[in-house]
């Protein structure tokens, strides 16, 4: 295997979706608080990074190997990427492990360092992980993939961040959880959608496939629009934490991606083509991950 072909595998590209939620916590904590804590908060980039490259690995993995019929077998043939480039199965199972096990390994250390809850916080990210392609009824096939992708990476890995600088201190509250919750609203949303997108575009793929996401049971016309709401309620939830002052007033000028974000959504509407215009879904990413992450830094050095 190339360098080419692992980081296709890994879905080098989508990366961007867990990074994003780890740069916002370490903004979130910086500005609330005046501290971080970078020892710590590198190990856990490490681990989740690793991680992540595993559950995409899985993902890819288990389509492969759970494509069983005539027609799976033409698909896993000519579109996933393990059959494309003829990849050995065991081989990719032992990487998937060996990324797993390494991050597990740093975050048990973690958990030593740090306590109890960042163990529970874990278990569950760990199981989703798995869930999302694996297991009888994966994740990925239902209509609570958008939620669980958003959920889990938008909003726990920005937990996961503020916990770990936070946790010598008295400010770990309830009321703090939803004020992450609210600021992590513009990347769990952006990820929900890019997600979405990624449905609309297979709905045929996936009932081929028996998969009956949230497409199969609102049709593509809701979809659409959801999808085009999953970006103004991430919008919204940017403002009401500026204005609650948990991020920069810097960060409003982030709302002037919704120009390019809106022209993107707009085009989606017209053609829902995965090999045309699901990337203008992955843009939108890119677009609010570097508009935000940007203007809440500037809003940083303006303290």
């Amino acid at each position: 295997m190339n360098l080419k072909v692992f980081l296709e595998l890994v879905e080098i590209k989508a990366k961007i979706a867990s990074v994003w939620p780890f740069l916002l916590g370490l903004i979130f904590v910086f500005h609330n608080y005046g501290r971080l804590n970078a020892g710590v908060s590198l190990l856990f980039f490490i681990a989740m990074f690793l991680f992540n490259m595993a559950v995409d690995i899985n993902d890819n993995y288990q389509d492969y190997t759970k494509a069983d019929d005539n027609q799976a077998a033409e698909w896993k043939k000519h579109t996933n990427i393990i059959g494309v480039h003829h990849l050995n199965v065991h081989g990719i199972f032992a990487l998937m492990a060996s990324f797993t096990v390494v991050a597990a390994l740093i975050g048990l250390y973690l958990v030593w360092l740090t306590g109890w809850p960042l163990l529970v916080m874990g278990i569950f990210c760990f199981l989703v992980g798995y869930l999302y392609a694996g297991g009888p009824k994966p994740l990925s096939g239902t209509p609570t993939g958008e939620f669980f992708a958003g959920f889990t990476m938008g909003f726990m890995i920005m937990a996961i961040t503020v916990y770990l600088n936070l946790y010598q201190t008295n400010d770990l509250t309830l009321a703090l959880w939803g004020r992450v919750l609210l600021a992590s609203g513009v990347a769990v949303m952006a990820i929900a959608a890019l997600l979405l997108a990624n449905n609309i575009c297979d709905a045929q793929e996936d009932l081929d496939l028996n998969r009956t996401t949230i497409v199969y049971f609102i049709g593509k016309r809701r979809a659409l629009w959801l999808f085009a709401g999953f970006y103004v309620v991430g919008y919204l939830s940017l403002v009401a934490s500026v204005l609650l002052g948990d991020l920069p007033v810097w960060s409003l000028l982030a709302l002037i991606s919704a120009i390019p974000v809106g022209k993107n959504i707009h085009a989606f509407f017209q053609v829902q083509v995965k090999k045309e215009t699901f990337i203008l879904a992955v843009r939108n990413l890119g677009l609010l991950a570097v508009f935000t992450v940007v203007c809440e830094g500037l809003g940083l050095l303006s303290l």
